[in-house]
């Protein structure tokens, strides 16, 4: 039986064309910088997204930690939304490893974090506070339906930072589903960012690896942070020649994974016993609630793998589905048939 594997995007595998690029790679060692394609890597994501220079790391979460340990010193603080995946699912690493402090606000449902609230959440000058030093928002945003958020936006928290003397630091994991989906370039999106992570290993189907873009003297430190994560990967060109082919050819395509998403969210909307609005569907990430059968998501997650089926339950009585280069439309269909048989 085929297995439909929907519970992310980081489920995609390499491309043949990955594969031959891996097979290929010229490699050297990356902690002395002499890796020719983790070197290639890094300069064409940095000018993807119009900045100085970029970093291969291993993940997201490597990502994102050592952007907070350069931004931030023991005892400073990071303003971040309290859906945030860097503080919801990072393990709290920037308290543990770095002793930074986390400063939460209420995600808005669209994943954004309200002016307002930013503004309140910026510490004064006091001896009994942490220092402010760090706004960090998440683009798209995992757990508000994947939703991207506008340039504008993004500009305008760029603009608070500025003016309270803070850095900004965007988690764009997914920053090309956002572009695609919004209709802009994605370094519009983080124009007035201090840092940026993208992961190539979820839409983009690389096996592997984050990269981080910043200006010279912050890829400078945060290779530093790098170092003491564990992650100097020597020769480390056999991931990032699929990297390349992930920034090369593996970006439009997402429009694809965004068009299965919505029919599948329509599709569900449609199915007895469950309850969605497609209208949040703006990328890749479904969320659907459980609302009548009384089954738990997890029991409804056991039951559709049995039948090839895999989303993941992301509470007592919500699944979600994230649709990723290996879906086709028809994967979206027998997914719905599935759901409608449990339901009946």
């Amino acid at each position: 039986m085929p297995i439909i594997d929907l519970r992310s995007d980081t489920v995609t595998q390499p491309t043949p064309a990955m594969r031959r690029a891996m097979a290929e790679a010229e490699v050297g060692d990356d902690v002395f910088g002499e890796d020719p394609t983790v070197n290639r890597l890094e300069k064409m994501a940095a000018e993807l997204l119009n900045k100085e220079a970029g970093l291969f790391v291993a993940s997201g979460t490597m990502a994102n930690i050592a952007c907070q340990l350069t931004h931030c010193g023991r005892g400073d603080e990071v303003i971040l939304g309290d859906q945030s995946h860097a503080f919801y699912y990072e393990q709290g690493g920037s308290a543990a490893l770095g002793g930074i402090h986390s400063r939460t606000i209420p995600n808005q449902p669209d994943g954004s974090l309200a002016f307002h609230d930013i503004e309140a959440a910026v510490r004064t000058d006091d001896i009994h506070f942490p220092r402010t030093k760090l706004i960090a928002l998440e683009n798209t945003h995992n757990r508000c339906n994947g939703n991207p958020i506008a340039v504008d936006y993004m500009n305008s928290v760029a603009e608070i930072a500025r003016n309270h003397g803070l850095k900004l630091h965007v988690d764009g994991a997914r920053l090309f589903n956002a572009a695609v989906a919004l209709g802009v370039n994605a370094r519009d999106l983080v124009a007035d960012a201090d840092s940026v992570s993208i992961c190539l290993s979820k839409g983009l189907a690389a096996p592997a690896g984050s990269v981080v873009c910043g200006m010279h003297e912050f890829i400078h430190e945060a290779r530093r942070a790098r170092k003491v994560l564990g992650g100097g990967m020597r020769q480390a060109g056999v991931l990032a020649a699929a990297g390349i082919v992930a920034l090369s050819e593996m970006i439009e395509r997402l429009s694809a994974d965004h068009a299965n998403a919505r029919s599948l969210a329509e599709g569900l909307a449609n199915t007895k016993g469950l309850s969605i609005n497609p209208d949040n569907v703006k990328t890749n990430i479904v969320f659907v609630d459980i609302v009548q059968s009384g089954m738990p998501a997890q029991v409804m997650a056991e039951k559709l793998d049995q039948q090839g089926v895999r989303l993941l339950p992301s509470g007592p009585n919500t699944l979600r589905a994230v649709t990723n280069y290996h879906i086709t439309p028809e994967d979206i269909g027998y997914t719905l048939k599935v759901f409608s048989r449990l339901l009946e």
